[in-house]
């Protein structure tokens, strides 16, 4: 722990873990500052984590798998991470993911060999008003998506 623990960091999930009412409520707090120090959460820094919060580390791998707001790779500097889920699937995602990858050349899960851009197909990004659709990096939300409106962010964006 002490090695992904440095005191620094430590000082800090120690003030971030004060705030809740147990250890456990902080996981996703904790896990954001250990990402935002090393750019991602690799599984030696999950473990740290569970053993920091004397929680079991399957625990905090689910949180790691679930939310799409934390790494396990480096992170490209353009991220597409597309809605697998129902909605997103029945109004044309799959079509959406395929278009991007062919476009791109890549599939989901890969990155650019120089780091400039990567797909995910992720669960669900909560606007399924706005199926199918995508999150550009981590704050933008794009939605009612077709090839033509992946053929221009491709175009913005790349």
């Amino acid at each position: 722990m002490d090695k992904i623990f440095t005191p620094e960091l430590k000082a800090k999930a120690d003030k971030i873990v004060a705030l809740y009412e147990t250890r456990r409520a902080s996981v996703l707090e904790v896990l954001r500052l250990v990402m935002e120090h090393y750019g991602h959460v690799t599984i030696e820094a999950e473990e740290a984590v569970a053993n920091y919060l004397g929680i079991a580390p399957i625990d905090v791998h689910e949180v790691i798998t679930f939310y799409t707001l934390y790494y396990t790779k480096p992170k490209s500097r353009v991220r597409f991470n597309v809605c697998r889920t129902l909605s997103c699937s029945l109004l044309g995602g799959r079509e959406v993911l395929s278009h991007l990858e062919e476009k791109l050349g890549l599939k989901a899960g890969e990155m650019h060999p120089s780091g400039s851009c990567s797909i995910q197909a992720v669960e669900c990004l909560g606007a399924c008003e706005l199926a199918p659709m995508l999150q550009l990096n981590d704050d933008e939300f794009i939605g009612n998506l077709t090839k033509e409106k992946i053929d221009e962010l491709v175009k913005k964006v790349m």
